[in-house]
């Protein structure tokens, strides 16, 4: 999980430390780029594909964690 909280941290520019599962994706930028290249992350760490309108709509870290574990049930 470290290595997908880096990754987030990358996309949104901000430090690591401050990704937090409660982290507002809103307050950052969360734009159309950043859930592209969340999907990326995502696969390349957890080798599942997010949908990319789910995961558009998600708000915070928790609901994009949520969505992987979800993915990965499937």
């Amino acid at each position: 999980m470290q290595e997908f909280f880096e990754g987030m941290a990358e996309i949104l520019e901000l430090d690591s430390g401050q990704i937090q599962p409660e982290l507002s994706l809103q307050d950052y930028a969360w734009d159309s780029l950043a859930v592209v290249s969340t999907m990326a992350l995502v696969d390349d760490v957890y080798s599942v594909m997010l949908d990319g309108q789910a995961l558009a709509k998600c708000t915070t870290i928790a609901d994009i964690l949520a969505l992987i574990d979800a993915a990965k049930k499937d």
